[in-house]
């Protein structure tokens, strides 16, 4: 554990202590110093206090630097599908079936766990470099930052909503036009491992449009504007089309009036959530310039889009 003594200068009267404590620590970001303080570990004269309490001016602020999550986590070696790479971000295309970082039921077999195998050096950074997350059961693009400097600017980026990450997802439903979707979301209050539309939830907005229309179903292109969790499944669920093989949002398997075998095998066997992420485009860290990246769609879903053209129509 590291402590850290700042005095605040009177330039900075009347100014959110968070905003004023993250413009001293440049090294990170605004929530990251939000976290220190609304869990104590950022004191005033030995009390709490809240983010956006005012600079009154020479206030010495003492900070707790705990040790990272993620110094008890244990590199393994596994597969990682490495897009691209530089000196300072790593995207890669995560398969299905893989958690994104450690926890509760899951403390080894992350992507986690493979990136600190394969950079040591990610074991300096928060989470080991992971700025977001996908579902276990979601496939596609991700990225990880190399230091703290491509850290932090990737968390703002995410923040201000200037990453734009595209989905490619097969929902159940004949969907006949695009559109947006802004739906406040929370944690369902009945079952804590769900999300739900809560009035007084955190903005979520998704963007929306059919690629591909069959009879019953739809390939949909969603882009997201804020990335709540599980944003995606919970959005289009709530406008009547939920993702194939999402049982949590959608239920039991549903079939057509007069499906062929072939169509109620296909959704039958398709065990996980019909979501991919497809493109992802962000401002690099370092050089400013725009890029983007796409990975194609996992051989179950083109199976199953395979199997939709041929019986669902």
């Amino acid at each position: 554990m590291e402590i850290l003594q700042i005095i605040i200068p009177e330039r900075m009267i009347d100014q959110r202590i968070d905003a004023a404590l993250s413009e001293m620590l440049p090294d990170y970001s605004r929530s990251k110093v939000t976290a220190w303080i609304k869990s104590g570990d950022a004191l005033i004269n030995n009390k709490t206090f809240k983010p956006k309490d005012k600079v009154t001016g020479n206030e010495t602020v003492r900070l707790i630097l705990k040790p990272k999550d993620n110094n008890h986590w244990l590199p393994e070696k596994l597969n990682l599908d490495i897009v691209f790479e530089d000196d300072d971000i790593i995207v890669i295309n995560k398969p299905f079936g893989l958690v994104t970082h450690p926890g509760a039921g899951n403390w080894s077999g992350t992507l986690a766990n493979a990136l600190l195998y394969y950079d040591s050096n990610l074991s300096n950074l928060d989470r080991a470099g992971i700025v977001h997350r996908l579902d276990k059961n979601t496939s596609g693009l991700m990225v990880v930052s190399k230091n703290v400097k491509s850290q932090k600017f990737l968390v703002e980026q995410l923040q201000t909503h200037s990453v734009e990450r595209e989905y490619s997802a097969i929902v159940y439903g004949h969907m006949i036009s695009g559109g947006s979707i802004n739906e406040p979301i929370g944690r369902d209050s009945k079952d804590r491992v769900k999300q739900a539309i809560l009035v007084n939830g955190k903005e979520a907005i998704t963007h929306y449009r059919a690629i591909d229309r069959f009879k019953s179903h739809t390939h949909v292109k969603a882009i997201l504007e804020t990335g709540r969790t599980h944003q995606i499944r919970v959005h289009l669920s709530h406008i009547g089309h939920p993702l194939i093989g999402d049982s949590m949002y959608g239920g039991r398997v549903r079939f057509p009036k007069k499906a062929s075998q072939e169509l109620k095998d296909g959704l039958i066997n398709f065990q996980r959530q019909a979501l991919h992420s497809k493109k992802l485009t962000l401002t690099h860290p370092v050089t400013g310039i725009s890029m983007s990246w796409k990975a194609d769609l996992p051989e179950d879903m083109q199976d199953l889009l395979s199997i939709l053209r041929k019986c669902d129509f």
